[in-house]
């Protein structure tokens, strides 16, 4: 049975059985707790947690699932994978425990012809939390399960919890048995390995308290209402059902492994290690096209990170298994047409998937060159200064320069006899996700926990935006905390945060900056807005200070907007709406947002591009966007169910998590997007729109800044009075400008050269006096000097060279000579063959140069180049050269 048939028969049965079908969510995460989707019940998190109310009281789904803790054990054994389909059917105060296990069991054992997948009842085992009778008897007495194929283990292995405080409770497991090939008997408890967890029924009916790990932490009591939360893992039953010894041999994963083997030559099952990169590949290929999928882009840090980590994996083991060219092209469209099937979308988007990867590819080649440049002079360090250990700086900046996973690091400076310092890299990295990470979460919450506005709207409700058609109105203060604590009142001057019922400030979202304004209490006191966010769905905190009087729970008041500056945020919204569809429109629907950010009167818009956009293609688009303005086309608004938004072609922002109801925001003919914003009435009041430029901003990421309204032509404005300067200064029309622009820099570029050779030439012509003058200490010709500052590096060396090359080559010589460039002193030291010999090194030299002049550097044996910080030095840096090179000799 192919995946996609077991996919499609799990939706269908518990859809038949009056369950709804929920779609998979985006593997990028609603929670900033995560990065990425990492367990089936993800989505639904916020209903077991009492944050939001369910829409139904039963649902089913296959989730995308990612999950990169032990990406090293990835290949190496037959179970590790980082992207896996969990099937999950759930209860919300429905179904309990007979109602879960009756429903698993008639799934998996009823027969193929009436819609099951037909397991041998007799090869099931089930596993049951040491205390939980209930399970232990429905199993036994109700479902028919022999007693001897039903275990009781502990809490480690059968309790399930969030890690927090929260809801948890028992586990039962649905184990199968693969036969005595896979290990002794005994069942689950005894061989993991042979007896295989294929469903876990998840019965939530208690309140976990405080604790630390999957044991040590109290049971609080009851739940008020039980839960029920299942996860069968899709590529473990297809494992069982297509018969093959792991889940690598499955369907989905087996035919990229063979594309690999086709690419590289390399047989899977020749041998230990390439089977282990054959797998490494078939996995984080699959892994990464569905990543690419739903809006995630390579970068160095957050979901971008895990991407770029598991991208260059993959092709690092390509170029183990022998691979020599490009061949992420073939891998994704592989990958594509397997999975296609399962998510239509993969084809849809096939494009943009396929440019983004095959960029990130092109730049790992790159990098891969660059980065091993860098890796061989700190391999060169270490080992000249005694050392045995790479530092975890150096990993680190390998990592977040070029992009080099730490395996490619640990494993190259192994073969120069060197291991890495992982404890350091490792605490780097976590330094650098964790500033990420709070930086995130200090943005929506501020000081606060999580649970005060939780509490605020379990007690009042949802705050009512009336933002779209209000900038001001009544409203009730219905909470308040002050520096981060919850407060039935706040005085003049203190920093606090206000939960109204009702608001017409905009919170951030979408790209959309927050609005700022005035709460006005009708007992006189006064809040200055700055920031609005939503910490949690549905309420609105707004962040600010009280200007004058006393703020108190309860308050009636009155809230006003700044209205100037909603207005021309407005006009950047929309202006953005219309920069995203001309660029679809120019360059494909590759060009899909990526990020945006409107402020007033400017914006900026990030979208998917594998290299720079022309500026031809800069000015047409410009040039529509300015077209659409003067058709004077209105804009609206409407609420509709998301799947009629996608019917009527509404675009969708990757990464948004959208309802089953959406607002559509239109504009005339020309663009129609799912957005939350405000926006103007009619295209005629943004004015004017200019691009200012595009950029990178990672790979496969470009990034256009641009201004609206009044700020661009005031921008125009300026242009223009520099035209009108360049005009005077040149003698020239506007039209001629470029040309006799270009012209000057072409002469002043030929002057400039004319220079550098004329400089160039005089200091090499200091060569032959600078080799006659050589010293001899103890046999070695040593030649050290100080030549005219201002010297750049490159006429150094070339200079130290000629000199070293005048020197007989059968007389060991050493030449260091010093100047100073832009105030500070550099030295290039070179030695010949025979000097070496003797034990002198150029970079040994050097660095006790550097280090006299207040710096540091190093090279090669053979020449090697250092700087400082103090120039009144450079004559104490010949004598320790001098010495250095006595006592080596």
């Amino acid at each position: 049975m192919e995946s996609a048939e077991i996919r499609r028969r799990w939706l269908s049965f518990f859809e038949e059985r009056g369950h709804t079908v929920v779609p998979s969510a985006s593997l990028i995460a609603d929670d900033p707790t995560l990065l990425l989707v990492n367990a089936g019940m993800v989505p639904f998190k916020p209903f077991f947690l009492g944050e939001e109310k369910p829409p139904y009281t039963r649902a089913s789904s296959v989730q995308k699932c990612v999950r990169t803790p032990d990406i090293e054990e990835v290949g190496k054994t037959t179970r590790h994978g980082t992207f896996f389909q969990m099937c999950g059917n759930f209860s919300f105060g429905d179904y309990f425990k007979e109602g879960a296990i009756k429903l698993a069991w008639e799934l998996l054992t009823g027969s193929v012809e009436h819609g099951g997948y037909g397991l041998e009842p007799e090869k099931l085992w089930i596993t049951v939390y040491q205390d939980d009778d209930e399970a232990e008897q429905i199993w036994r007495d109700v479902v028919g399960v022999p007693a001897e194929r039903i275990q009781r283990l502990g809490k480690k292995d059968n309790f399930w919890s969030m890690g927090v405080p929260g809801p948890c409770g028992p586990c039962s497991e649905i184990n199968y048995d693969r036969g005595p090939e896979f290990g002794a008997e005994g069942g689950p408890a005894v061989n993991d390995e042979r007896y295989v967890e294929i469903w876990n029924l998840v019965f939530m009916q208690y309140e976990r308290g405080q604790g630390t790990g999957k044991e040590d932490f109290e049971i609080l009591g009851d739940l008020p209402s039980k839960n029920i939360d299942t996860g069968l893992g899709l590529e473990r039953l297809a494992m069982i059902l297509q018969g093959v010894r792991n889940m690598y041999e499955t369907d989905t994963l087996k035919v990229v492994i063979d594309k690999a083997t086709d690419l590289t030559g390399v047989r899977y099952g020749a041998a230990h290690d390439s089977d282990v990169s054959l797998r490494v590949v078939a996995d984080h290929m699959r892994t990464s096209v569905m990543l690419i999928g739903d809006g995630v882009t390579p970068g160095n840090e957050g979901r971008g990170y895990v991407l770029r980590r598991i991208m260059r994996r993959a092709v690092r083991n390509m170029r183990l298994l022998g691979a020599t060219g490009p061949v992420v092209g073939e891998l994704v469209d592989t990958v594509i047409r397997t999975m296609g099937e399962q998510y239509p979308e993969l084809e849809t988007d096939r494009k943009r998937i396929e440019t983004v990867a095959l960029a990130e590819e092109a730049a790992f080649l790159k990098a891969l060159k660059g980065g091993t440049n860098i890796l061989d002079s700190a391999v060169t360090e270490t080992k000249a200064a005694g050392g045995t250990v790479l530092s975890g700086d150096k990993a680190f900046l390998l990592h977040d320069t070029w992009g080099f996973p730490i395996d490619l690091t640990l494993e190259m400076a192994a073969e120069q006899g060197l291991s890495v310092d992982e404890d350091g890299f490792r605490r780097l990295m976590k330094e650098q996700r964790e500033r990420a990470k709070a930086d995130a979460r200090a943005k929506k919450t501020g000081h606060a926990d999580v649970s005060a506005y939780r509490e605020i709207a379990d007690t009042s409700g949802a705050t009512e935006f009336v933002g779209y058609t209000n900038t001001e109105g009544e409203t009730t203060v219905v909470g308040l905390l002050v520096n981060g604590v919850p407060s039935p009142a706040a005085t003049e001057g203190d920093e606090i945060e206000v939960v109204l019922d009702r608001t017409p400030f905009y919170a951030e979202g979408g790209g959309q900056i927050a609005d700022t304004g005035r709460i006005r209490l009708h007992s006189g006191a006064v809040i200055e807005v700055r920031d609005v966010q939503q910490p949690v769905p549905g309420v609105s905190v707004h962040k600010g200070s009280v200007q004058v009087g006393e703020v108190t729970v309860g308050a009636t008041a009155y809230a006003s907007i700044d209205v100037r500056r909603r207005r021309a945020i407005a006009r950047a919204h929309s202006a953005t709406h219309l920069t995203h569809q001309a660029l679809r429109d120019a360059l494909g629907p590759t060009a899909a947002q990526a990020g945006s950010e409107n402020q007033p009167g400017r914006f900026r818009f990030d979208f998917g591009s594998p290299s720079a956009v022309p500026q031809t293609v800069m000015t047409d688009v410009e040039q529509k966007i300015n077209e659409v303005l003067a058709r004077e086309l209105d804009v609206h608004a409407e609420v509709m169910p998301i799947d009629e938004a996608k019917r009527q072609g509404a675009i969708a922002e990757f990464g948004e998590k959208y309802g089953e109801k959406v607002r559509v925001v239109t504009i005339g003919d020309f663009s129609k997007e799912l957005c939350g914003g405000t926006h103007v009435h009619n295209t005629a009041q943004l004015g004017l729109v200019k691009l200012l430029g595009e950029s990178s901003i990672g790979s496969g990421v470009r990034r256009i800044e641009a201004l609206v309204g009044v700020d661009a032509y005031n921008f125009l404005a300026k242009e223009h009075t520099v035209v009108a300067q360049l005009q005077e200064l040149v003698k020239g029309r506007p039209e001629e400008l470029p040309e006799k622009i270009s012209g000057m820099l072409a002469k002043l570029k030929d002057a400039e050269k004319e220079i550098e050779k004329f400089r160039a030439e005089k200091v090499l012509q200091a060569a032959a006096g600078l080799a006659r003058g050589a010293q001899d200490v103890r046999g070695v010709a040593l030649v050290t000097g100080r030549v005219p500052d201002g010297t750049s590096a490159d006429d150094l060396r070339r200079l130290v060279l000629d000199v070293r090359g005048r020197i007989p080559g059968d007389r060991p010589a050493v030449v260091a000579l010093f100047t100073t460039a832009n105030g500070r002193p550099l030295t290039v030291i070179a030695t010949n063959e025979a000097a070496r010999e003797r034990g002198l090194k150029a970079g040994e030299l050097v660095r006790t140069a550097a280090k006299t002049l207040g710096g540091g550097g190093g090279g090669k044996p053979d020449v090697a180049q250092g700087g400082g910080q103090d120039p009144d030095a450079i004559g104490e840096a010949m004598g320790a050269v001098e010495r250095l090179v006595a006592d080596t000799v």
